[in-house]
C-alpha cells in the first residue's frame, strides 16, 4: 500500500478529495471505488504497482482514430471504478474486488514499451483515475523518457488532481456515458459536468481528446441524446473533435437486447450535420 495523495481526516474519518464521489470512510473501510482504504485515519491506495492486465493493442483500440494512427501502444490496468455502472464491459476486473493483479513498475512498463516498438503507455481497461498515484509517478517516468501517456477514462476526477497530472497527459478518450445528471446519477451513481469540464480543460491544454459515448438500448438512444452530446461538442470542443458511437451488448447486470444498428447509423447521421469525424465501434 501507498499513502494516497487528495484526502483529508474529518472526525475520526477521511474525506477522499481524488473525484467528485468524496467518500467519506470511516477507519477499516474502503471508498466507493474499492481500492482506497483508511487505515488509522491515513488513506491508501492499495493497488500501488498492482496491474490486473498488460496487452500491445494497436492504438485505434482505445479507441484513438486521430493519433498515431496505425501504431501500438503498450496498454496497462489494474482494478475498481468510482463508477457503478450496471452494462459495464469490463465488469470483472473494474467491479471485482479479487481480481488478481501482479506487481509492476514504472521502469517495468518503460522496459516493455521500448522492447515492443510502443510509442508510450496507455492506461485503461478500468478506470485509471482511481490508479492516481501510480500513473502519476508512472507519467511523469514515460515523459521524462521521451515516451508518450494515454488515458482511457470516464473523466470523473476532482479539478485538483486533473491539473496535476494533466502536462504529463499526451492524449486522452473520454467516455461519456449520457448528457444528463440525472442518466448519471441512476446508472452510474455520479455526475455530468465534472466529466464536461474535464474534457474541456484537456482540450484547452492542448491534449488530444475523442469522445466515446457507449449508446444503450433504450437508456440514451434517443434523437435527443445524440443532439445533445453533438452540440456539446462542437460548442465546446471543436468540430474535428473524434466521436464514437460504440455498440452496447448485455454484460454484467444489464440484459437489454444489443443496440439496434439503425439507431447507431441514426445518431451518425446527426452527430455528422456538426461533427466531421464520427465513428461506430463494435460493429
Amino acid at each position: 500500500m501507498k499513502e494516497a495523495l487528495f484526502y483529508r481526516r474529518e472526525a475520526g474519518a477521511v474525506r477522499c478529495l481524488l473525484c467528485p464521489n468524496l467518500c467519506l470512510i470511516q477507519d477499516g473501510e474502503r471508498g466507493r471505488c474499492g481500492v482506497r482504504l483508511n487505515k488509522g485515519g491515513v488513506l491508501y491506495t492499495e493497488i500501488y504497482e498492482q496491474a490486473t492486465s498488460l496487452a500491445l493493442d494497436p492504438i485505434e483500440k482505445k479507441p484513438l482514430y486521430h493519433y498515431h494512427r496505425g501504431r501500438m501502444i503498450l496498454s496497462v490496468g489494474t482494478r475498481g471504478c468510482n463508477f457503478l455502472c450496471p452494462w459495464c464491459q469490463n465488469w470483472s476486473i473494474s467491479q471485482d474486488r479479487r481480481a488478481a493483479t501482479r506487481q509492476v513498475t514504472p521502469k517495468d512498463l518503460i522496459e516493455k514499451a521500448r522492447s515492443s516498438a510502443s510509442f508510450g503507455i496507455a492506461y485503461t481497461y478500468n478506470e485509471p483515475f482511481i490508479w492516481y498515484e501510480f500513473i502519476l509517478d508512472c507519467a511523469r517516468a514515460v515523459s521524462r523518457e521521451g515516451l508518450e501517456n494515454i488515458l482511457v477514462t470516464n473523466g470523473y476526477v476532482n479539478e485538483e488532481p486533473f491539473e496535476k497530472i494533466l502536462p504529463f497527459i499526451n492524449a486522452m478518450n473520454i467516455d461519456v456515458k449520457g448528457m444528463t445528471e440525472d442518466f448519471y446519477k441512476r446508472y452510474c451513481g455520479g455526475a455530468l459536468e465534472p466529466v464536461l469540464k474535464n474534457a474541456e480543460r484537456a482540450v484547452r491544454s492542448g491534449v488530444h481528446v475523442e469522445i466515446t459515448n457507449l449508446v444503450i438500448t433504450g437508456l440514451n438512444d434517443a434523437d435527443r441524446d445524440f443532439k445533445m452530446l453533438t452540440d456539446w461538442i462542437a460548442e465546446r470542443l471543436g468540430c474535428e473533435t473524434p466521436l464514437h458511437f460504440s455498440r452496447y451488448f448485455p454484460c454484467y447486470k444489464f440484459s437489454e437486447p444489443p443496440t439496434d444498428l439503425d439507431s447507431l447509423k441514426r445518431a451518425r447521421d446527426i452527430a455528422s450535420k456538426k461533427l466531421k469525424n464520427v465513428y461506430l465501434g463494435n460493429v
